[in-house]
Order: structure tokens, then sequence, then C-alpha cells
């Protein structure tokens, strides 16, 4: 039975979900890792502005088209290596108690995967972030992020000590006031750490997150600019994966798929050679 919170959620360490399915991911020898960051809308397809309207109910109760939106989700992130979902359900009534992380897992084929819960509704919404990775994270901190409640970050290490890649996925707030609330707090997480990437719904375009936030003493790239929202005539650039200048890219694109509200962003980046010699699955 699925219950509500009682009292407030704190941060916390937590442990990778294994897909029993799929064999163990490994980095490829050539260092690339393949990242998407995907708002999936909770398998809602909306391809108008009035779909909010007359497929809003889709939040509420089941609908047999998601089954379909989450199998065509699933062939697109095969794809990659690690995978930043937002705007997912962990399995209520809305979507016929189906983990939509899990299901992506087993979908995309994922080892490893995790399923942060930011806004418990019981039986009727398990409002939630998920992560899926094909390398065994050494490390995962579930960060419910500050403001309302319903907001949430996730941190992953991959290695240990000096060389160790952070990578944090977040959906944050509408609000300006409150999403430097949430940059702050993130910024004090990753402190110290060289390797990083930042991926996620962050609401707000590139500019504001490298040269007003506070993340703008970091040296963050945003490769991409393209808009993301909204899918079927794309205008505001809200989705983005921001990297430390550590890594090399290779690849930027927005996708085109209107499965969601949101378009995916995708970037392939090689990771230096000493980060992948401290990676517990890296081939030689």
């Amino acid at each position: 039975m699925l219950r509500r919170w009682v009292g407030e959620r704190t941060a916390s360490l937590c442990d990778a979900r294994v897909n029993p399915h799929c064999d163990k991911g490994r980095l490829p020898a050539d260092g690339r890792l393949r990242l998407l960051s995907f708002n999936i809308q909770v398998g809602i397809n909306t391809e108008r502005y009035h779909h909010y309207l007359t497929r809003g109910w889709q939040h509420l109760l089941p609908h047999t088209g998601r089954a379909t939106n989450l199998q065509r989700i699933g062939d697109l992130l095969r794809d990659y290596d690690l995978v930043a979902l937002q705007e997912v359900d962990g399995g209520s009534l809305r979507t016929g108690y189906v983990n939509q992380v899990e299901r992506l897992a087993q979908l995309g084929d994922f080892p490893y995967w995790y399923q942060q819960l930011n806004r418990n509704l019981g039986r009727l919404a398990q409002h939630s972030n998920g992560v899926l990775s094909r390398l065994q994270p050494s490390l995962i901190e579930d960060h419910p992020l500050p403001g309302p409640p319903g907001r949430g970050a996730i941190l992953m290490r991959f290695g240990e000590g000096r060389n160790t890649l952070v990578v944090v996925m977040m959906h944050l707030s509408l609000g300006a006031r409150t999403r430097t609330r949430q940059l702050a707090y993130i910024r004090e997480r990753v402190a110290g750490f060289r390797h990083l990437v930042l991926m996620g719904d962050m609401n707000t375009h590139a500019n504001d997150l490298l040269e007003h936030s506070p993340l703008r003493d970091l040296g963050l790239l945003a490769p991409q600019v393209e808009a993301t929202f909204p899918s079927w005539r794309p205008q505001r650039c809200l989705d983005h994966i921001l990297l430390s200048s550590s890594l090399t890219l290779e690849r930027v694109s927005v996708l085109s798929e209107s499965i969601s509200d949101h378009l995916p962003v995708a970037v392939d980046i090689r990771l230096p050679d000493e980060l992948c010699a401290d990676l517990p699955l890296a081939l030689t």
C-alpha cells in the first residue's frame, strides 16, 4: 500500500535498483558517454496547447495510450548510457500502478535505475524524477530541493577520489527566486569536484544559468541552445545538459520526438583518460 510521508523529507544516501533481466553495463573503450535528459510528462502525448485541457484527465486516470508512449520512449532511450527523467510516476492509479522508471529501465535494457519520489499523493499520483544508467554508480544521494515540496535532485558519483565524475539530475521550480535557492543548494553539493554534469528540466534559459545564477563561477558549458518547449512548436530552451570544461563535447542535439510536451536533449561526451581509468567498469 502506498503511503504519504509524515514530516519533511531529508537528503539521504540511496542504492541504485538493479534490473535483473539486463547484463551489467560497461564504459565503451573510447571513453565516450551518451547522455539524455527528458521530461516525459508521465507518458502523456501533448501536441497542442488545448491538449492540456482535453487530455488533462490523464494526469489523474489511466489511459491505454500511455503504455504505447512508454514503449516509444523506451525505444529512444536504448541509444544512451545515462538518462535523466523528469515528471515520471512511481506507480499509482493513473499509470495502472506501473513504476515508469522501472518500466523504462526494462524497455531500454538499463542495468541500474533509481526513482526519486518528490510528491507522494498515495494511490492518486507518485510524482518523481528518475535516472537510468549503464554504469554502476559508486554513490547516489537523494536531495529534496529548497522551496515548496515537490522538487528534487539526484546526485550520482562514478569512480572515487579526485577523478570522480559527478552527475546531478534535477527538475527546478518555475519561480526565479525559488530556483535561485535551489541552484545555490546544488552549487554547495558539487563544490570541489572537477568533472561535472548537471542535467534536467531547469525551467530557465542557459544564459540565466551560466551568467546570473549561483552556478556562474563553476565554468560550466551549455552546449545546446535550441528550444525544447513546447514540443510541437519549440520556443523556449528549458532543458539542459551542462558540462565542466574537463569533459570533451562530441555531439549535441535536441531530438525531434514529440512524445511529451518537452523535447529530449542529447549530448555525447568523451571522458578524460584519468577518469576512465578510475571507473570500475572501464574497458582497457
